[in-house]
């Protein structure tokens, strides 16, 4: 069930180390075996809980079918039988857990898949040269411009140097603040068209509606789960 081995980084002081290591379930654990050549990318990591209901898999054979949570005691009973158990303590600490049900998580490896990028990583940066982006900045992060993100009237206030009372475009557009570069004054960037309007139309553009679909999407929305990740922004 589990891999030991002794880790480089824990020999350097004045004790040696002997550490379980769990990578389908720790992402230090999985960076150590891929580190010391144990797995490669890709390749199956023991995995012995059920994905639908958090108990132990018939690999763990004297506990196949116990939820992990309550598996705990029996293991050390288990241990201490074999004689092996050194020492059992409990540690206070902080555990994620469901905001519905207050259920603790279990943090495990699932099956997913992945575009290899690593293959395609040349292609795709000849290919982003032709994209254009609003704001420009998006797409060249490095190109020394200086940006600068207003977080609140106060500090519009502080920067600009004016009184701000309304918001709306047409008060605030002529204001400027300085640079911190020394490059001169910055200006408000052109408009950008809000990516919260793009994603809020989800639903509704992927099955055409109202046009096609009115049935499969009033019996579907909303939507049960909605993920968006960072690496979205990077590269389109």
């Amino acid at each position: 069930m589990y891999e030991y081995k002794l880790l480089d980084a824990l020999l350097k002081d004045v004790y040696k180390t002997l550490e379980t290591k769990a990578p389908a379930f720790r992402e230090d654990d999985y960076r150590c075996w891929m580190a010391h050549g144990i797995i490669a990318k890709g390749d199956n990591v023991p995995c012995p809980v059920n994905l639908m209901n958090g108990s132990l898999t018939e690999e763990v054979t004297d506990f196949a079918g116990t939820y992990v949570k309550d598996a705990d005691k029996g293991i050390i009973a288990h241990i201490k039988e074999q004689g092996n158990l050194v020492e059992v303590t409990s540690l206070n600490h902080r555990y994620p857990s469901c905001w519905r049900s207050e259920m603790p998580l279990i943090y495990r490896a699932v099956p997913s898949w992945f575009v290899a990028v690593e293959s395609i990583k040349e292609k795709m940066l000849v290919n982003n040269k032709t994209t254009y982006l609003v704001p420009s900045y998006v797409k060249e992060n490095e190109d020394g411009k200086e940006v600068v993100v207003i977080d609140s009237i106060a500090e519009l206030e502080e920067l600009s140097g004016k009184k701000v009372t309304d918001l709306h475009r047409h008060f605030i557009d002529h204001l400027t603040i300085p640079s911190r570069q020394g490059k001169g004054v910055l200006c408000r960037i052109e408009d950008v068209f809000d990516c919260w309007f793009e994603s809020g139309a989800m639903p509704y553009a992927q099955l055409h509606y109202p046009f096609e679909n009115k049935e499969l999407f009033e019996t579907n929305f909303p939507a049960d789960f909605v993920a968006e990740g960072l690496d979205q922004t990077c590269g389109w």
